[in-house]
């Protein structure tokens, strides 16, 4: 959806003011490397005076200083003789040193300080664009696949880095450009103009090849998008993958884009391939037309050998930064398709909305929630909850089934205000929802997920994760409220044990009680457990099931469940159909109406699967 949307530009001048906002703070930096850049610029045009003008011309061919514009540098060498009682050779030998030297130590500064502010730039940007991606909400990533994100995050900042690097390095050719084509008019003029004559030529063969691979680069970025997704998907869910035997099909899928990627690839270099024979080939002539015309010329006495010289060596100078920019070309494109990606999703505005003046939660909550004629989809024109209406006492435990679909998930998602919804819908101790900052509301409400996830670091890191005042006695006394203590302190580390990637070196019933102990050390004044025992083995539901009773207990508590059994005891039950109220009351109650809760039960317990409920249910 993004790629889509982006206009094309090749030199998109509103992308690179707003870049540069990034790199103000370090102007100081970057006007030094400004500076160094033309010192050295200037160095590198006086190295091949110092051989044309002075070795050449003056001490070998004995011309009198002044003919020829030497930018002082004879001044410099007789100078050096002078000071150092030196032949003029060898004086002429060690300014040349001089020059190159300080012509290396200027570009090698200049570089410095350039990347220097440029990563220190782009580190900022990265950070706000984390920052500003970390805090969409739930919504945005329902459309935005998490590959082409990641994209945005690393490759596309990665590109922009090029492009500042690549943009210092057209500044350091264009600026011996102009002194060397200075000078060369004042050589001869003339000449100068039959040079410059292939400029033109050459500027235009730098327009074809820009337009012909504007789209390559365009579909590269894509294609190289697209691998990152794919390879997302396929690592994330590998277990799934292995299972299903599906390595083939998806090796077959991942092949075909990397052939897209490689065709492009393989495109884009031809052209440059082709680009770069075409210059070589245009300053070679060039080379000729100053040999054939200042032959002619030197005998005449109209220019001098060093003359000559000078403009053969110039000419690299002239042509070397037309053909600098046809190199840049593509990494120019990358990197404004890259930054409109970037500032793409900087801009993409959707938020949740923030009250401007926030009701100020009590101390500790009551724990009473209403829903009142709810109504919500994802998509507008769709409704998953229609019309759900209900009351959850303080300190009560609410039980909430129904089949696939029915929108018990979506309860919860709107509860924590995972998404927007209309004023005066859903309250909490009788305070509009939508009048509570977002912040406040969830450091109130623990929630433990089917899909929670596990975080690089120790358990302790996990348990104590977002609340800094989480201590190491109160992780402890979580852990053992659901049992998890003893596993933890059988570990080699016990809580300072280093979990791998979403703690894959525990079994899934460890990963769900480490879940338990992290909602359980934020004390939160609301519970709500998605699925929480969908996954564990009988031996450890147990345990669960047994820390769960003292946990509610005073605590307002949202269950969400499709085995039913585990929720049982609940003080009520509230039966979902169709994003409606079907049924609301005890369990008992609801066995002694026979309706929906009946049925469900009744299948459940028959051991059918929840497809074939779905499927007597008509869903």
């Amino acid at each position: 959806m993004f790629d889509a949307e982006l206009t094309g530009q090749v030199v998109n001048l509103g992308l690179l003011r707003r870049l540069l906002g990034w790199l103000r703070p370090y102007r100081n930096t970057l006007i030094v490397s400004a500076i160094l850049i033309l010192v050295a610029s200037t160095l590198q045009v006086l190295l091949p005076v110092v051989i044309s003008l002075v070795v050449i011309d003056h001490l070998i061919m004995g011309e009198a200083q002044g003919l020829t514009p030497d930018l002082g540098m004879i001044e410099a060498t007789d100078w050096i003789a002078m000071s150092l009682g030196l032949e003029p050779l060898m004086a002429a030998c060690v300014l040349y040193g001089v020059l190159q030297a300080a012509w290396a130590i200027t570009g090698h500064l200049h570089r410095m300080t350039l990347i220097t502010s440029v990563i220190k730039g782009l580190r900022d940007l990265g950070l706000d664009l984390f920052r500003h991606l970390e805090t969409r909400p739930s919504s945005f990533y329902d459309r935005v696949a998490v590959g082409r994100v990641m994209t945005r995050v690393t490759n596309d900042v990665e590109a922009l880095y090029e492009l500042l690097r690549g943009m210092g390095t057209l500044i350091g050719e264009f600026v011996p450009f102009f002194v060397a084509l200075g000078i060369m008019l004042a050589l001869d003029a003339k000449l100068t103009g039959l040079l410059l004559l292939a400029l033109p030529i050459m500027g235009a063969a730098t327009v074809f090849f820009r337009r012909a691979t504007r789209h390559l680069f365009r579909l590269v970025r894509q294609s190289v998008s697209a691998l990152n997704q794919n390879l997302q998907q396929n690592l994330s869910g590998l277990q799934v993958v292995q299972l299903s035997e599906r390595q083939a099909e998806n090796l077959d899928r991942y092949t075909r884009i990397n052939e897209q990627n490689r065709g492009h690839e393989i495109r884009s270099m031809r052209l440059e391939t082709w680009y770069g024979a075409f210059t070589d080939s245009i300053a070679s002539v060039a080379i000729g037309v100053v040999v054939w015309y200042g032959g002619g010329a030197a005998i005449q006495d109209n220019i001098s050998l060093g003359g000559i010289v000078l403009f053969t060596r110039f000419i690299d100078m002239l042509f070397h930064p037309i053909v600098v920019l046809g190199e840049q070309t593509n990494i120019l494109f990358r990197a404004m398709a890259s930054g409109e990606r970037i500032f793409q999703a900087l801009d993409w505005d959707e938020r949740i909305h923030e009250p401007s003046d926030p009701a100020k939660l009590p101390d500790r909550l009551q724990g009473e929630v209403e829903f009142r004629d709810v109504h919500f989809g994802y998509d507008p024109d769709v409704e998953i909850l229609r019309g759900v209406s209900f009351t959850i006492a303080p300190g009560e435990k609410l039980a909430i089934v129904g089949p696939t679909g029915s929108g018990k998930s979506t309860l919860i998602r709107l509860l924590g205000r995972f998404y927007d919804f209309d004023d005066n819908q859903i309250f909490l101790d009788g305070i509009d929802l939508n009048a509570i900052h977002s912040h406040d509301l969830r450091s109130r409400i623990g929630v433990v997920l089917q899909d929670f996830h596990i975080f690089s670091g120790t358990i302790y890191d996990n348990i104590a994760l977002g609340h800094s005042d989480v201590s190491m006695e109160r992780a402890m006394q979580a852990a053992r409220t659901v049992n998890a203590h003893g596993f933890i302190t059988a570990l080699p580390d016990g809580y300072s044990t280093r979990l791998s990637e979403r703690g894959q070196n525990l079994s899934q019933g460890q990963r769900q009680l480490l879940a338990f102990a992290r909602v359980l050390a934020a004390n939160p004044e609301i519970l709500i457990l998605d699925e929480a025992t969908a996954s564990i083995d009988t031996e450890t539901e147990l345990l669960i099931q047994d820390a769960l009773r003292n946990l509610t207990a005073g605590r307002t508590s949202i269950l969400i469940a499709h085995r039913l059994q585990t929720i049982q005891e609940a003080d009520r039950i509230l039966v979902l159909h169709h994003g409606r109220v079907q049924e609301l009351g005890t369990h008992e109650e609801l066995i002694e109406a026979r309706g929906l809760y009946y049925t469900l039960h009744t299948l459940q317990f028959q051991d059918v699967s929840e497809e074939e409920i779905d499927e007597v249910l008509g869903e």
